[in-house]
């Protein structure tokens, strides 16, 4: 796959799990986000929580899966700190880490607080 062609096809899955989110009550806030700790695919706010979501695309929910790392997870987390520098709610925010697990044929998954220990 070339770069381009992951690019619209990581911004398709994007979409497809905003509306996932939308369809739930959530509000899109931001999309890839980038702080100087690296880039949160999706944010959202439901309720007073805010979601910070990783989105992961492959031909099974099982392969996306396996592309989450340690080290991303890590990443994620310290961007996410760096956003809440801005809410005012600070680091005392209502927030939850979920990754979205989107197969090849566009059905998405998700998996709530992912990255809770």
């Amino acid at each position: 796959m070339t770069g381009s062609t992951r690019y619209h096809a990581g911004a398709a899955a994007e979409d497809s799990v905003a509306r996932d989110y939308e369809s739930r009550g959530a509000a899109v806030i931001a999309r890839r986000w980038r702080g100087q700790g690296g880039e949160i695919d999706l944010i959202l706010r439901a309720g007073e929580t805010v979601i910070f979501v990783e989105v992961k695309a492959s031909r099974s929910f099982a392969r996306a899966a396996e592309r989450i790392t340690p080290r991303q997870a890590a990443r994620i987390m310290t961007a996410a700190q760096e956003f809440l520098e801005g809410e005012p709610g600070g680091q005392l925010t209502d927030i939850r880490f979920d990754v979205a697990l989107v197969d090849g044929v566009g059905r998405v998954e998700i998996v709530e607080n992912a990255f809770a220990g």
